[in-house]
């Protein structure tokens, strides 16, 4: 089952009551955030904050904060599901790497009938306004933390396109409000839509953008999904829910946005337009520092009736963002797979923040293939940015912590089973020396082989005998333990 906008998502979740409406006045600045992240920790329910003291209208939060309901909102009973659907798609005929990929994805579309849809009318269009009338102070934006540089507008869906092949990209950044009008556009290196802003400055042009805030479950996902440039994001939201996003022309400028979003800002970022931006408590549990970035003045500003808008608390593990990132791990896993064909699964853990560590399990087939696969994975998109990666051998759960810690502290002599190495890091990451690039760490937790240097012959594994564990299951209730 798929959404078609934000209300219809929280209309099933209160359905299946998980969620809670908290009808008391709370305050988006610290309060809010405080409240989320007791209840996120708890595992506790999606909320709806009706009478926040900043704005003009009700906030949406912690929707998906557990993997059940981010399954929920994919349309899936699991997570891997999707992960499933993709592996079928790639074969019998399995296509050679993200050009494959892309011309796999663009057959799905015409066979399922997914690729977007443009309507004329929208319910996003309901209320206009425009130049001195737009107030971003309408919006019941949140400050996280304490030293956060302000409140920031998490959770929107930012449109831009390239200046010169017209390709669109649909990301999810940090923006912070500067003023009634201005949002800071936090958009990182590595990012297509900072690489959209930097053409567009080469060139001497403004650059088009629009900002949707509560749209259907699906494409808010697609947003922040590391798909390959190639890949239109709302193909693949189709491709999610199983049906054709409807999209609406923007009012002011030339590009197009969900048309059962709540509210959309749209505006001009001019060349060489910068404020200061930040700090911001952010998902690694640090502030981030003041830099600048580009600032967006909001020409226009158009909502739903009876807006409901989205936000998300970003910090410490765990919050909201967390299951949004396991959704990731387990749909690409097919793509990791394309790219490495030896890996079994892989775990990207939540305490990790999604690119500080990379737990890998592999069919080890010679001497060092666990070292090839670090290199691999160090050379495949988003990946590059893991900072270490700790490959098993196939019997050993990924997601199983325990069995991963017992092989990585024991199946290892540092002389021969670290790989030290430098490459790019996150932007975001406060570890490292310099910014944007640092030291990276691959530990081989595998069977060690003769041909590796190995020559004491590597030892059995203890394992229960089958049939005695299984006659003990059987008799488990007799023993009274």
């Amino acid at each position: 089952m798929s959404f078609d906008d934000l209300r219809d998502f929280v209309r099933a979740l209160e359905s299946d009551r998980d969620l809670r409406r908290v009808r008391v006045p709370v305050d988006p600045h610290l309060e809010v955030a405080e409240i989320v992240t007791r209840v996120v920790r708890d595992g506790g329910p999606g909320l709806v904050f009706e009478r926040p003291t900043r704005g003009s209208m009700p906030l949406a939060i912690n929707l998906f904060g557990t993997e059940r309901r981010m399954a929920k909102a994919l349309g899936v009973d699991r997570l891997d599901e999707h992960g499933e659907r993709i592996a079928a798609l790639l074969t019998p005929e399995v296509p050679h790497g993200f050009a494959g990929l892309r011309d796999a994805f663009a057959k799905l579309g015409d066979l399922r009938g997914v690729p977007p849809r443009k309507v004329r009318t929208a319910p996003c269009q309901e209320t206009v306004l425009r130049g001195a009338d737009v107030d971003l102070d309408l919006l019941p934006g949140i400050q996280a933390w304490p030293d956060d540089g302000g409140v920031f507008l998490n959770f929107g869906l930012t449109h831009t396109k390239h200046p010169e092949t017209g390709a669109r990209n649909l990301g999810m950044y940090r923006l912070q409000q500067h003023d009634r009008r201005t949002v800071g556009m936090h958009w990182q290196i590595h990012k297509d839509s900072n690489a959209h802003h930097a053409v567009a400055e080469r060139r001497g042009e403004r650059l088009p953008v629009a900002i949707a805030f509560g749209c259907p479950p699906h494409v808010t996902y697609a947003a922040s999904a590391p798909l390959p440039a190639e890949i239109d994001e709302y193909l693949f939201a189709g491709f999610l829910a199983r049906q054709r996003v409807e999209l609406v022309d923007c009012v002011s400028v030339p590009l197009q946005v969900p048309a059962n979003a709540q509210v959309v800002l749209e505006g001009w970022l001019e060349p060489g337009q910068r404020l200061p931006e930040g700090p911001f408590g952010d998902h690694t549990g640090f502030y981030t520092p003041i830099e600048p970035f580009p600032a967006l003045t909001v020409d226009v500003m158009t909502m739903a009736k009876d807006p409901l808008f989205q936000t998300v608390v970003v910090g410490r593990p765990p919050q909201e963002d967390g299951p949004i990132g396991k959704a990731t791990e387990r749909i690409f896993l097919p793509l990791i797979k394309l790219t490495v064909p030896e890996i079994v699964d892989y775990d990207l853990p939540v305490e990790g923040v999604f690119h500080n560590c990379v737990i890998v399990s592999i069919r080890k087939r010679f001497p060092k293939h666990a070292q090839k696969v670090m290199n691999a994975l160090w050379g495949a998109g988003l990946l590059s940015l893991a900072k270490c990666i700790v490959v098993v051998d196939e019997d050993c759960d990924v997601h199983d912590y325990r069995d991963v810690a017992w092989r990585a502290f024991g199946n290892t002599d540092w002389t021969h089973d670290l790989l030290h190495t430098i490459g790019p890091i996150d932007h975001l990451d406060h570890g490292s020396y310099t910014q944007f690039w640092g030291g990276k760490i691959g530990i081989d937790a595998t069977a060690k082989l003769p041909t590796e240097g190995y020559t004491r012959g590597w030892p059995p594994m203890i394992v229960a005998d089958p049939a005695v564990a299984e006659r003990v299951s059987k008799r488990w209730k007799e023993y009274g333990l």
